[in-house]
């Protein structure tokens, strides 16, 4: 086809029909040589498949990212959010309930996240079960991974009406497990806030200002999940001090050996650990193995802009400062996670890391704040003093969490 106002250029015969001639036989045997090849191929069973570049393929590498879920903007939406109601979920725990508690201003509820080149996927909890028939899921983790936990257990709730169908598993261990009784499907919970076996274990009476950390020691903890066909795990929430003490030996045994280390390197010495024993004992061909990055906290009204005394309480807006990070989120501390999974995936075992620090740094009026009872039900003085009490390091339900699983659900579908 020609344009419209291209002029048309006279054949003319002389040296140029050489060339062509010249330029034909050369065309004519790389036509052989090519189909020659495509046979050759043939005869030796060479497959070739088409790959789709859809704009939302999810690939574990960031560098392969056709979309990168985890950058984008919070949306207002009043109409898809929440995904299910406070109230109607039986699974909802007192921490993290804030209407139940007193809080007023919902608009926390209605934020969806919107990635910038694409959408992320709905959250449906009946194809998610569908995939965890007869399997387990299992979050390990401290209380912002219970957190993750519960806003999981609402969202599959949700969708199964019928209550003889649907249970909780409490034995008063570091397990807790809900049931989905038609799928056999099992989403739990193990308490692990340093992964590694620590004085900080008790479900229940773990309120230590002293870390003590067995840094070479997980199995007691591992030999519960590590059969899970999907394993989520976090911890940075309680490794937040300068030094951390570690015990060569075990907590029983009068001659064992107390230091005092540097945080980071305690954290990355129980990694090791951590990581080492994923290497070994992870079926790779069953189970899919996620890291969630670091919750960042909202403790200090002066990093966005507030008053000194300030904090998560009596937010209603979200920081608008695209990039913002506070002072309570450690890169060195995620360095430490990412090198120890890229060594993993070096030696053939592939953990993804859901990143949601940046998605989560905006969002100063998602926690609990005054809003909630956890050991006991705040006293009147405590409520009047929100500025020692606010608790601006979990969140309020549904919220924050909700995206976090929108973004697992997405990766254990890519």
């Amino acid at each position: 086809m020609v344009a419209r106002n291209q002029h048309l250029v006279p054949i003319t015969f002389g040296s140029s029909v050489k060339f062509s001639i010249i330029q034909l036989f050369v065309a004519l045997l790389f036509a052989v040589f090519f189909v020659g090849s495509v046979l050759y191929m043939a005869g030796n069973y060479v497959t070739f498949t088409m790959i789709s570049a859809s704009v939302d393929n999810i690939h574990s590498d960031d560098s392969e990212l056709k979309c990168n879920l985890f950058s984008g903007k919070w949306v207002f939406d009043n109409t898809s959010y929440p995904l299910y109601k406070e109230k109607e979920c039986k699974f909802m725990s007192d921490q993290l309930a804030c209407n139940k508690f007193g809080r007023q201003d919902l608009r926390y509820q209605n934020w969806r996240w919107q990635p910038q080149h694409c959408d992320l996927p709905r959250f449906n909890a009946t194809k998610l079960l569908e995939r965890l028939r007869n399997r387990r899921m299992v979050f390990v983790g401290d209380s912002l991974n219970r957190g993750q936990w519960i806003s999981m257990v609402c969202l599959l709730d949700s969708s199964i009406h019928d209550p003889k169908l649907k249970f909780i598993n409490y034995d008063g261990s570091n397990l807790i497990a809900f049931k989905a009784v038609e799928y056999n499907a099992s989403i739990e919970f193990y308490w692990a806030p340093l992964l590694v076996e620590s004085n900080s274990d008790h479900p229940v009476n773990h309120r230590l200002p002293e870390r003590i950390v067995r840094s070479q020691s997980i199995v007691k903890h591992a030999r519960v999940w590590t059969d899970a066909d999907i394993l989520v795990f976090n911890s940075y929430l309680w490794w937040r001090q300068p030094h951390i003490k570690v015990l060569w030996g075990s907590f029983e045994d009068e001659n064992g050996i107390y230091k005092e280390v540097e945080m980071l390197r305690s954290y990355e010495m129980a990694f090791k650990t951590w990581s080492d024993w994923l290497e070994i004992h992870v079926d790779r061909l069953k189970t899919q193995l996620f890291f969630m990055s670091m919750s960042p906290t909202h403790e200090r009204g002066e990093e966005w802009g507030a008053t000194d005394n300030q904090n998560c309480y009596n937010e209603t807006e979200l920081i608008t400062k695209v990039g913002y990070r506070g002072r309570g989120t450690d890169p060195k501390m995620m360095r430490i996670v990412e090198n120890s999974i890229d060594q993993l995936k070096t030696r053939g075992l592939n953990v993804q890391i859901i990143n949601i620090t940046q998605l989560s740094e905006y969002r100063k009026e998602g926690h609990p704040s005054i809003y909630k009872e956890q050991w006991d039900p705040l006293t009147e003085e405590q409520i009047s003093k929100p500025s020692s009490y606010a608790d601006c390091i979990h969140w309020c339900l549904p919220g924050v969490p909700d995206v976090w699983n929108e973004l697992l659900y997405a990766y254990i579908f890519q």
